[in-house]
């Protein structure tokens, strides 16, 4: 679908449970609503594509702010003073922090969009195959959506429908919710396993089977997690599966949405939508520093506002290709030709060369990747009792991070213990900047002593402002291991509640 998702207007609520009045009072007459666009196939393919619209939102940037920086993956850079983002970093956000309400707001937003599309498509007179496509579609991403926040909140209101009565509703018990999300991803199977043309990038029978097994691993069902994404791996062929032997065709243009790419959000030039993380990552003040500029010669608006933090970038060996692509110390000017070197690493896997605005980045983000899926299935294989399959999968990833060097081979006895120790390894150095770290760590239940750990090496290893993590320790509570809700959602909604320790 490269490029398809832009410029889709539909009538929703700013937020799922916010300004329930004022949209009943709206009579708009100049623009698309409900009523005047699921009329027939155009519009019921504008509502699906309106759904993916939401990813756009969310992961541009949110999900590494939200799930990145509060943890041992990101920090704030100089051009990043935002007191909210400041207290995800050093864990003394509250159910006030405005980059927390608005992943909910936007999931919710998305949801709503779900809804009202799988509301509204079974009734158009339209081709069938296609219709049940579109539906199909709704359910994988409302799957999504409902994935992150279940994660995130824990229990969490469950609107299948766009009634007041099924949107302003009290929180849902995870087991519910979980429910739900595997009955619309197993719905979603049914989809292709490919595209062509402009509908490359939706959603994928692949892409729903490797999403509803890393849902089985989060709910620690390892049996299911090993049925569901074996029946992938183990037949990547038909899936058009498989990793590239060079990392950095995950991030060109040409390749980006080749045989690595499970499902991701596709970002291009206006009247798209660029992938501003080339911007907020770029360099600017290691610039100005080496060079006395703040921009590279041709390249306009980097703000280094989200950099890698210093233990997350010492973990890799310079034999590893991972720390040369996930990360850059080298910049070539499109204009002058000059190499430009920072005295920092930055986040470049959604660095565009050639681009020379850097708000227009064509790099795509990957929500789901095949290496992920590999490292999950030898997680739940390791779990599920089988450390010596695992350790296969896992070595994959590994050996195609080292192009095979003999240094990238893990070597040790193939116990359950030792393989869920590389296994989290692999997956902290080979998802960096994913939106994936929090999740992870929040999963294994080591939130607290990785961030005890990260705090302490972190002020050690040096860098701009590491000596400003020992609060870490401090700040952190056991009510972590879930996000507040929103503040605004409770004020709005008072059927919910807040997680305990938030209050």
């Amino acid at each position: 679908m490269k490029k398809l998702i832009c410029l889709i207007l539909i009538i929703i609520p700013a937020t799922l449970f916010n300004s329930c009045s004022d949209f009943l009072e709206e009579n708009p007459v100049d623009r698309y609503v409900v009523s005047n666009v699921y009329t027939d196939e155009a519009g019921a393919i504008a509502s699906v594509t309106a759904v993916y619209n939401r990813l756009y939102s969310l992961y541009e940037r949110l999900m590494y702010l939200v799930f990145d920086l509060p943890v041992d993956d990101e920090k704030n850079g100089q051009g990043m003073p935002n007191q909210y983002l400041q207290n995800l970093e050093y864990m003394r956000h509250t159910p006030n922090n405005t980059f927390i309400r608005n992943f909910w707001r936007d999931s919710y937003n998305a949801i709503y969009r779900a809804n009202s599309a799988l509301e509204q498509i079974p009734n158009i007179e339209m081709d069938e195959t296609l219709k049940t496509r579109l539906i199909n579609e709704a359910k994988f991403l409302r799957a999504l959506y409902y994935f992150n926040l279940v994660r995130a909140f824990g229990d969490v209101p469950l609107a299948l429908g766009t009634s007041i009565e099924e949107t302003v509703t009290e929180r849902a018990p995870v087991s519910e919710v979980y429910a739900q999300i595997i009955n619309d991803l197993n719905d979603a199977k049914a989809l292709p396993k490919s595209y062509s043309g402009s509908d490359v990038g939706r959603a994928t029978s692949g892409a729903a089977s490797v999403l509803l097994g890393y849902v089985y691993a989060t709910m620690k069902n390892w049996s299911a997690a090993v049925t569901e994404l074996g029946a992938v791996v183990d037949n990547e062929g038909s899936y058009g599966y498989g990793l590239w032997d060079d990392l950095k065709d995950n991030y060109r243009i040409a390749t980006e949405n080749g045989k690595e790419c499970v499902f991701s959000v596709q970002f291009a030039d206006p009247p798209s939508n660029g992938n501003g993380d080339m911007q907020l990552s770029g360099p600017k003040y290691t610039l100005q520093a080496e060079y006395g500029i703040i921009a590279i010669p041709g390249i306009q608006g980097c703000n280094e506002a989200d950099i890698p933090c210093e233990e997350l970038y010492s973990q890799y060996d310079d034999e590893d290709q991972r720390k040369f692509i996930i990360f850059s110390k080298e910049f070539v000017s499109p204009t002058n030709g000059q190499t430009y070197y920072t005295q920092i690493p930055v986040y470049h896997s959604h660095w565009e060369d050639g681009e020379t605005v850097s708000g227009n980045s064509d790099c795509n983000t990957y929500v789901l990747r095949y290496a992920d899926a590999l490292l999950l299935y030898a997680e739940a294989l390791n779990e599920n009792g089988d450390p010596e399959n695992a350790y296969t999968h896992l070595q994959r990833v590994r050996s195609r991070a080292y192009k095979n060097d003999s240094k990238g081979v893990l070597e040790g006895d193939k116990t359950q213990e030792n393989v869920r120790a590389w296994v989290r390894q692999e997956r902290w150095q080979e998802l960096a900047h994913e939106g994936k770290r929090w999740f992870d760590l929040v999963r294994w239940g080591i939130l607290k002593e990785r961030m005890t750990e990260h705090a302490n090496n972190e002020v050690a290893l040096g860098g701009y402002e590491s000596h400003k993590k020992q609060e870490i320790i401090a700040n952190f509570k056991d009510a972590m291991n879930l996000m507040p809700i929103p503040q605004e959602e409770l004020d709005a909604n008072q059927l919910l509640v807040q997680n305990p320790g938030w209050e």
